[in-house]
């Protein structure tokens, strides 16, 4: 069988990424998951990586951000629940994964203490927005919008990742840096996105009708990026994508980039 690893990604040293895992039902049980493809898309990092799972009584976080050369929280079917971010009362927008929300919030707080580098996609983005103060709104696949930005329940996932819409980049952002590019075309599966922004985050893409697509942050020394699309989703077929987690790699590495060291 092909790996679908990219060949050119298997030697030399290697950082080590910490990949967050979501609690999921996988048969009679509950299971840490990732999805595959986002440990494929640490190898255009060229990184090794280590799962971290979301139980809060099992994760040092102390220790694993001490070791971890940097953290990527992956998105998920969950929703973030809104009582960690002052919404105590909202209910209907599940599934949720409190014990991910927790490792998540401790784990960020703990790797921005450490200088460690963390990259955030779909719910990432989201998870650090609230862990920087943020709040979250739930509106954005209700039919009467504007621009949806899920597809309709029951599809496959090709077509669940294939409901695409514009992004505009910051023009001098770390974004548009790295992209090469400040308009491009983005896959959109989620139900929750920003509402209210953290404090110290800077917006570095917007979709059409306002929604962030993707954000930057510094906690101390700990440089923060994060998009609302799936970067990692047939990585192989996207140059941007590509050119993202190539640039987390570097990061990774102590290689600076301009606004992003």
């Amino acid at each position: 069988m092909a790996s679908s690893f990219p060949s050119s990604h298997r030697t030399g040293a290697r950082p080590l990424l910490g990949v967050i895992a979501c609690n999921r039902i996988l048969g009679e049980e509950r299971a840490a998951s990732v999805m595959r493809r986002y440990l494929v898309a640490a190898s255009y990092m060229d990184a090794s990586v280590v799962i971290v799972p979301s139980l809060p009584e099992l994760v040092d976080a102390v220790r694993l951000a001490s070791t971890v050369d940097g953290l990527l929280l992956t998105g998920s079917p969950s929703n973030i629940s809104g009582r960690f971010y002052g919404e105590e009362n909202a209910t209907g927008e599940g599934p949720f994964d409190e014990e991910r929300d927790e490792v998540v919030r401790t784990m960020i707080g703990e790797a921005s203490k450490a200088g460690k580098p963390i990259l955030g996609i779909c719910r990432g983005l989201q998870e650090i927005n609230v862990a920087l103060g943020g709040t979250l709104r739930r509106d954005l696949a209700v039919s009467s919008r504007e621009l949806e930005h899920h597809a309709p329940s029951g599809v496959d996932l090709d077509a669940m990742f294939g409901l695409e819409h514009e992004v505009s980049l910051r023009e001098d952002g770390v974004l548009a840096h790295i992209l090469g590019t400040t308009h491009m075309k983005v896959n959109s599966v989620h139900y929750q996105g920003i509402d209210r922004l953290a404090p110290g985050a800077t917006v570095e893409a917007t979709a059409p009708d306002g929604v962030v697509e993707a954000l930057s942050a510094r906690l101390g020394s700990s440089a923060v990026l994060a998009v609302q699309w799936h970067p990692e989703w047939r990585t192989e077929r996207n140059r941007h994508s590509q050119n993202l987690f190539r640039a987390f790699g570097q990061v990774l590495r102590g290689q600076g980039l301009p606004g992003f060291v």
